[in-house]
């Protein structure tokens, strides 16, 4: 007899799968959001999933109540280029004069 948790687990994770599916995202993502789910129980429900909504005619439902992706970090390194057409600063290359 197996493992009572176990079973709870591949449970879960197939319902996730199916729920992946219905959602409308893919198998990566589904497998990206939830690292701790077994992948093989994953893909088994998003595959039965996917096979009654073609069977059924059923639409997905677009995901939502995600937070937006942070924005990319700054630079490490500030890059400085000149523009030819700005006039460089003038320097002084002559000493002043003794008098």
């Amino acid at each position: 007899m197996a493992d009572p948790k176990i079973a709870q687990r591949e449970a879960e994770a197939k319902a996730i799968g199916s729920a992946c599916r219905h959602g409308l995202r893919s198998i990566e993502d589904c497998y990206s959001l939830n690292e701790k789910a077994s992948k093989s129980a994953i893909f088994n429900g998003w595959k039965e999933m996917d096979l009654y909504m073609r069977e059924n005619k059923i639409e997905g439902v677009a995901p939502q109540g995600l937070k937006p992706p942070p924005p990319p970090p700054p630079p490490a390194e500030a890059v400085i280029t000149e523009k030819e057409d700005e006039p460089k600063a003038k320097t002084k290359s002559k000493a002043k004069g003794e008098h």
